[in-house]
């Protein structure tokens, strides 16, 4: 394992922070009491992934919003989760104490999530721990999400460290098959998916629910 920790690169929601009910309850509030989308919540789950704009189009077509308004669309959303989840806001158990032990480690970290910039200065910022992460890679900073490689990839340029290096903290399967892609193993939390909906792809190294997980006694030694 030693050889394969020269970096670590995390995604961020239900990853760092278990925070995607409330993302899916914004998304299913404003797709359907505002956008009249008629989705269940498990309908607008499955669409959660990559940019905003992206999910707009995967529900309503290309022709539906201007980019002005996906951008208005976006801020709302992302104004009613931050809402709403501040008050519940934290790191995922045992997480604080391993992003300590990897920086006293000297092992180089790096957030790369589809979130946009805002969201993700949201959390390192209130939970203090920008320190961490002097390399983020946000929506705003690829064009093409996951399951692309770009965002990893990207990650693993700017923090210097080859992809074969880098060890990639996941918990949705497009993100584990971005990390596929890019070359990098994963360790996937189990926190808005179940181990049946990550069949097939061959880079994941161990399923945890939190970083209290056995896994980790082991994990930095």
């Amino acid at each position: 394992m030693t050889e394969m920790m020269k970096a670590f690169l995390f995604d961020l929601n239900g990853t760092m922070i278990d925070d995607m009910d409330y993302h899916t309850d914004a998304w299913h509030e404003i797709l359907n009491n505002d956008l009249g989308a008629n989705l269940s919540r498990e309908q607008v789950k499955k669409e959660m992934y990559g940019k905003n704009h992206e999910l707009l189009v995967r529900v309503f077509g290309d022709e539906k919003f201007t980019e002005e308004e996906k951008d208005k669309i976006s801020f709302e959303k992302e104004r009613r989760y931050q809402s709403r989840f501040k008050p519940h806001l934290k790191l995922i158990n045992g997480l604080a104490e391993f992003l300590k032990k990897a920086h006293d480690r000297g092992i180089k970290m790096a957030i790369g999530s589809a979130a946009i910039t805002s969201n993700v200065d949201f959390v390192l910022d209130g939970v203090n721990i920008r320190e961490y992460f002097p390399v983020v890679i946000s929506a705003d900073n690829v064009s093409v999400s996951k399951p692309d490689p770009e965002t990893f990839l990207k990650g693993a340029e700017q923090l210097g460290i080859n992809p074969e290096d880098c060890i990639v903290f996941e918990d949705n399967p497009n993100g584990v098959e971005a990390a596929r892609r890019a070359g990098m193993k994963c360790v996937v939390l189990t926190t808005m998916h179940e181990e049946y909906e990550f069949t097939g792809l061959d880079n994941i190294l161990v399923f945890v629910d939190d970083y209290e997980d056995p896994f980790f006694e082991e994990f930095l030694k």
